[in-house]
Order: C-alpha cells, then structure tokens, then sequence
C-alpha cells in the first residue's frame, strides 16, 4: 500500500477546481494527487491532473478545458402544450453512458443533457433539497429550490402559488418531457405515480439554459437556487 509522505500546497490550478478548494495535494509515493484522491479528478472536466514542482507548491500542468465551467442550453419541442414534468422518465428517455465522461464532473453532466435533449428529453441534475417548476411570467419559468428561513416565518423564497409541478429529489435530478411525445416512446400513463405532474403550457419550442455546471454555483446559498431558466423561443 502507498504511504503519504506529505502536502503540497496548490499554487497554481490552471482552471481547475479540485476537492477541498484546490488547496492541496497530497503526495504518495512520489506520485501526487489532489486532496481526496481517489475522488480527486477536476470537477468541472473530470481530468486528473499532472503537476510541476515549484518552489514547494504544486503547479498543474494541462489547463482545464473549461475554467469557468459551462452553461449548457438545449431545446425541447413542446407540441402538445402538455409537459411531463418528473425527477425520471427512464426507461423511455436515456442516455448512452458509454459515450459520456464521467457524470461526477461538470462537462459528464452536460454530455447527458445534451444526449437527452436529443431524444426529446429536457434532463438535469439537482440536489437533494426541495425542487419545482415556478412560472415567473407568460411563457417563462424557473426550475428552482426556495430559500425557507426556518428561522423566522418559514416563508419561501418563491411565492408557493406559482409552483406549477413539485418534483421528488430522491435521485438528485428532474426530467419534463412533452406528454404526447413521451406516450408515442413507449410511456405507459399507469406508471405515473403522484410525484409526476402533467403541466399545461402554450404549444411551441422551450429553451431550457441549465446553472449548475456554471463555476461558482452554490447549492447551499441562502436565496433561491435557480438550476434552469425555462422560456418559449419559437
């Protein structure tokens, strides 16, 4: 088994974003690897890195592919005017994991959306914590965690009567497809359970623009956690 020898400090990232704030590394054997290897890969394109010693601090090498991070924006056609609104429509919608990289980092998750979108699936990843979709205005909503301060009044951050679908987080994740299209994949109406909700929109092409892989996006901010601006463009 491999020894610790010791820590380096982290002096230059290159645009990567590593476990335990890009501080450190920890050096095996002569080998290094970011602090809480084996999990240590780039968070935002999955790559484990190489290093240069300088000076007693560690330099990455290869810069990230994305330092800050990505935005990833798809489009669902919405012919029906009635979304299927879930946290999973597997098995009728899925994704190849074979041709993805690794869904723990930032551009894995993106190549998911994207093989989704391309099978008529809008899909993103969540947390754990109370999801939604809230309409914001005519033909524009937000896929959204409100802020409860359980503290004061328990009043959400995001007024509760323009929750249009609540969506279950057990598998961290939500999934709106247009029904009709879902039915003519395969989708059997007896397996919606109540945590699937069928929403009525004006018929057309919906942009979803997804947050979460953006750099600096934080799951535990004291204010509403916008994962994807919904809005119809066509």
């Amino acid at each position: 088994m491999a020894i610790r020898n010791k820590r380096l400090p982290v002096s230059e990232a290159n645009g990567h974003q590593f476990v335990n704030n890009e501080a450190e590394v920890n050096v095996f054997n002569g080998e290094m690897y970011p602090a809480g290897f084996p999990f240590g890969g780039c968070r935002i394109c999955g790559q484990h890195p190489t290093y240069e010693v300088i000076e007693e601090a560690a330099h990455v090498q290869e810069p990230c592919s994305h330092p800050d991070g990505i935005t990833t924006t798809i489009t669902l056609s919405v012919p029906s005017g009635k979304l299927l609104v879930s946290d999973n429509l597997r098995p009728v919608y899925n994704w190849g994991d074979d041709a993805l990289v690794d869904y723990n980092c930032v551009l894995g998750r993106d190549r998911a959306i994207k093989a989704m979108a391309a099978i008529g699936c809008a899909f993103g990843p969540a947390s754990d914590r109370s999801l939604g979709l809230y309409r914001t205005e005519q033909d524009r909503y937000i896929i959204a965690t409100p802020w409860i301060d359980f503290d004061n009044d328990e009043t959400p951050s995001i007024p509760e009567e323009t929750c249009l679908a609540q969506i279950c987080t057990d598998i961290w994740s939500y999934a709106i497809a247009d029904y009709e299209h879902w039915l003519s994949m395969g989708g059997d109406p007896e397996t919606l359970d109540s945590g699937d909700t069928i929403v009525n929109v004006t018929p057309g092409t919906y942009q979803f623009v997804h947050h979460s892989g953006e750099r600096g996006f934080d799951l535990d901010s004291d204010e509403t956690v916008i994962f994807a601006h919904v809005e119809r463009v066509a």
